[in-house]
């Protein structure tokens, strides 16, 4: 057991000591914030600072005898350990400010912002203090590239053994191309990318007519697709058809490959979006969900004008398959289950290594790919039907895994909708929450749809929420993987 807890635990308690006080100083932002509004949390954010940074600094030093290079197992359980306990720290502020709201409801809204599902518990957000709104939001914000790879890039301590991080956080089953050479740098260059970005977004919300506040915390949900609002209204606050030509463009953009956007802009090539498989299945769908909602929603003339079903249409179709969860308008609501239609396809829609949710779009690619070269195969027993995705082979482990991803996806929404059912929640919103969590989208259908949220739910049922958030967001198997025998085993 020692050795067990000498190999594996203690190097990971000592890489994970570096994340905390990075934590800790991410902190310094809505501390500050705090004290020049005067919203009366600024020492709860103090506390939250000083508990954080005692623990990253105890951890550094009590296991600095065993700072080693980091296996794939390593990198598996930091993650989980990451993942789990920033939300915890990050509860701190609001059990202070919030005495009237239970830890299962904080640590949910924690966890929510952090794998930017957006879902929340909380009403009165017009209400509440600048600073925990701003707090709720900048997790949003450093969960949408994932927390670890920006640790990664800004921390020279979690170099060694960065590649094991990297495979264990990032998206998608072709998790082993590199940008550059080296890990950081890969890093560096993906938060590069994403910090242009939400420049690029703050300054257009502000120019469309929010103010800066505003933009900058809607910027920050809006890049990393979790659709975290500051209103109770969220975007129908603003009823701006510029602002949400803005949210559309960016959710869009945060919906692509990032590498992807890296690429092209070091060749300065943006043919480069056309040539790549999956961004070009992400606009199609993006742009066929939308013609197909706009005709329905013409037809059965919901809105009065053809102006008025244009600007919900887009904005609702690119929200949700975008797993960002704005909503302008109840969609849940919409005819001819068009909800339904759209949930299933937030679960495929986005991009690997995007900041979206759910299953990713090169993995359908590669299923669909793998039932086409069986069809083929049934007419034509002899012939070689090789497996590509952008000219290139597929290795055969490749689609077993994606494979074997999938069914254990829909097995884990399968038992999380079960379990919800038992927990009391009705089956509409059991079912739809369910498959909300596990694909980061948030808004489910129901009681839980775009026009309510998960208040009522009791503490059971968020405590399952959680999780499934959690496995969603770090692609369940990096989760598992610590619960099996062979794990734990030297």
């Amino acid at each position: 057991m020692f050795n067990t807890i000498r190999y594996l635990l203690l190097p990971v308690l000592n890489a994970s000591g570096p994340v905390f006080i990075w934590l800790a100083a991410a902190l310094l932002i809505p501390f500050t914030l705090s004290v020049s509004k005067q919203d009366g949390a600024a020492d709860s954010f103090l506390t939250c600072f000083l508990i954080t940074l005692a623990t990253g600094v105890v951890l550094m030093l009590l296991t600095r005898r065993w700072r080693r290079e980091l296996t794939s197992r390593h990198g598996f359980l930091l993650v989980t350990l990451i993942w789990t306990s920033v939300p915890l720290f990050g509860t701190i502020p609001f059990i202070i400010e919030r005495p009237d709201m239970s830890f299962a409801q904080l640590y949910f809204e924690m966890m929510s912002c952090l794998t930017t599902t957006g879902a929340t518990v909380f009403t009165g957000l017009d209400k509440l203090p600048v600073s925990l709104n701003g707090w709720r939001c900048f997790l949003s914000w450093i969960g949408g590239m994932g927390l670890i790879v920006l640790s990664v890039a800004i921390l020279p301590l979690l170099g060694v053994g960065g590649s094991q991080i990297i495979k264990a956080e990032t998206t998608g089953p072709l998790k082993e191309h590199r940008l550059t050479p080296r890990i950081a740098d890969t890093a560096k260059a993906l938060y590069i990318i994403y910090l242009g970005v939400s420049v690029a977004c703050a300054i257009s919300y502000h120019l469309a007519g929010m103010e800066w506040e505003d933009a900058i915390m809607h910027m920050m949900t809006t890049v990393s697709l979790s659709g975290i609002g500051t209103h109770d209204a969220s975007f129908a606050y603003f009823n701006s058809p510029a602002v949400d030509a803005v949210a559309i463009v960016f959710m869009l953009i945060s919906g692509f490959n990032f590498s992807l956007h890296f690429m092209v802009w070091r060749r300065r090539n943006f043919l480069i979006y056309l040539q790549d498989a999956e961004a070009k299945a992400w606009i199609a769908t993006a742009a066929l969900m939308s013609a197909l909602t706009i005709i329905v929603l013409a037809d059965a003339h919901v809105y009065e004008t053809s102006a008025e079903t244009v600007r919900h249409a887009l904005f609702s179709v690119v929200s949700v398959i975008t797993t960002t969860g704005y909503a302008t308008v109840d969609y849940a609501s919409w005819p001819l289950g068009l909800p339904v239609l759209l949930l299933v396809a937030a679960a495929f829609s986005t991009c690997a290594g995007s900041t979206g949710g759910g299953i990713k779009m090169v993995r359908l690619l590669i299923i669909l790919g793998m039932i086409r070269r069986e069809m083929t195969k049934l007419l034509y027993p002899k012939a070689v039907v090789p497996l590509t995705l952008n000219k290139t082979p597929i290795d055969e482990k490749v689609c077993i895994a994606v494979l074997a991803y999938f069914m254990v996806w829909l097995t884990s929404f399968v038992i999380g909708a079960a379990v919800l059912l038992l927990a009391g929640l009705p089956p509409g919103d059991a079912i739809s929450a369910a498959w909300a969590m596990l694909s980061n989208i948030g808004p489910g259908l129901g009681g839980v749809g775009p026009t309510g949220n998960y208040a009522d739910l009791s503490d059971i049922q968020l405590s399952v929420c959680s999780f499934l958030m959690l496995i969603g967001r770090l692609e369940i198997f990096t989760v598992f993987a610590i619960f099996t025998r062979n794990f734990w085993r030297i």
